[in-house]
């Protein structure tokens, strides 16, 4: 019989999309509101892969990767998603188009795990119309993407970005041991 456990704590990597310059001069602050400080950003980096979120965030959009210093309960990944739609929203226009896309997920030392709103065969139901998608895993020194993987993060610029992160991770649950 297995013994249930608890979790360590994983690693929250934030996603940030737009068109509209550094969206960290907008969002920092609330941000660390909800999260914590900023540790680490990487970006701009290039966002080629789809169409999908011209219309709504405007054309030329950039991808920036955040973390955050403090690790967070696993538990908590639909509280984030819910959190950061709200941050989506209170910069949202008018009419409703948003002016950012943030997209939470959260590391392990196993795999990589972003939050969605979006039901799929692949994805987990956490609570509140959220859903979990295993979207890379950890094998032979690298995180690996999976037949249903998004191609922005199967990229290999994306995936070194993640392995570097991965370090800073490890080393801090080392100090937490």
């Amino acid at each position: 019989m297995s013994v249930p456990q608890g979790p360590e704590p994983a690693q929250l990597v934030i996603s940030l999309l737009s068109a509209q310059g550094n969206p960290l001069d907008t969002l920092s602050h609330d941000l660390e509101a909800l999260f914590g400080p900023v540790e680490n950003v990487f970006g701009p980096l290039r966002f080629d892969f789809t169409t999908y979120y011209d219309i709504e965030l405007g054309a030329g959009i950039k991808r920036w990767i955040v973390t955050v210093q403090k690790l967070v309960d696993p538990a908590r990944l639909a509280e984030i998603k819910l959190s950061s739609n709200g941050v989506e929203r209170k910069f949202a226009s008018k009419e409703g188009r948003r002016q950012f896309n943030l997209d939470p997920g959260l590391m392990t030392l196993g795999n990589f795990v972003l939050a969605t709103g979006k039901n799929n065969a692949h994805r987990i139901y956490l609570k509140d119309g959220i859903f979990a998608d295993l979207t890379l895993i950890f094998r032979r020194a690298s995180y690996r993407p999976l037949e249903w993987t998004y191609p922005d993060y199967s990229d290999s610029v994306l995936i070194d970005i993640l392995n570097r992160i991965r370090e800073t991770y490890k080393q801090k649950l080392e100090k937490q041991r």
